[in-house]
């Protein structure tokens, strides 16, 4: 069974032209035909950006349906992450992550999980976006990986943590997540491509956006579209991933889970 993920830092839907456009947004997903869509940076009834839902908006553009976590809300106005996905699918928690105190007014970060059915097989899927400051990176990728995620009975490989980390490959956050999950980048007797770098979109060299894999994963194909539309819709490109399913319903290793979640969401 296969499953083809991207994450994508959209960037409230404002280009590298300062153009508002949603649907080039959907136009740039579109094209690459994922089944599931981890978005970062979604603006949800926001005066800057017109009072658009645009979880909804683009889950409406591409016949996906959408679940939207706000890491931040002010009176009516949210911003946030989502998961988009035609397949048959299940929220099973969305929460905020740790902040850091030494510094004051840190963007909230959050965190979205959703099990998708590929299959008949059951995949747990969190999407998240970190924050800037690599103390408090640590202490939201320590979360993830705590009691209230990843280590809760719930979570069951396969499973797949992706979105923004804003941390590199070099960082101690990302040394972090790799202590319990594998790069779908990571190479390996089977996978020996050279990584995609995704930031900036007009010139990407970093790679800050990630898909982490438990075991019963298996990379088949990843990519970037570098595109003129690509290139101008966000300051990041998407990242795309083709997976092979090759178990279910095991173990996540040193994430260990069942594969529903009572009381999470």
């Amino acid at each position: 069974m296969k499953l083809r993920l991207m994450t994508y830092n959209v960037h409230r839907c404002v280009g590298t032209d300062r153009r508002l456009d949603v649907e080039r947004v959907a136009e740039v997903i579109a094209a690459e035909e994922p089944d599931v869509v981890a978005l970062q940076e979604l603006d949800v009834g926001r005066a800057r950006t017109r009072g658009v839902d645009q979880a909804h908006r683009l889950a409406e553009l591409l016949k996906m349906t959408s679940h939207f976590h706000p890491a931040m809300t002010v009176e009516e106005e949210r911003y946030g992450d989502a998961i988009l996905t035609a397949l048959p699918e299940k929220k099973v928690k969305a929460g905020g992550l740790p902040f850091y105190r030494g510094i004051p007014g840190l963007e909230p970060r959050g965190a979205l999980w959703i099990t998708v059915e590929v299959g008949g097989a059951p995949v747990q899927i969190i999407n998240t976006h970190l924050g800037l400051v690599p103390r408090e990176q640590r202490l939201q990728a320590a979360a993830l990986l705590g009691e209230g995620w990843m280590a809760h009975e719930a979570w069951r490989a396969p499973g797949i943590l992706l979105g923004d980390f804003n941390a590199t490959p070099y960082s101690a956050t990302y040394r972090l997540l790799r202590t319990a999950l594998r790069d779908a980048q990571g190479r390996n007797e089977a996978w020996r491509k050279a990584p995609t770098a995704t930031f900036p979109s007009s010139f990407p060299f970093m790679r800050i956006d990630h898909v982490f894999l438990t075991k019963g994963l298996e990379t088949i194909d990843v990519r970037s579209p570098y595109g003129a539309l690509a290139r101008t819709a966000s300051d990041h490109l998407p990242l795309v991933v083709d997976l092979e399913i090759t178990a279910a319903g095991d173990p996540a290793g040193s994430t260990t889970a069942s594969s529903a979640a009572p009381g999470l969401a």
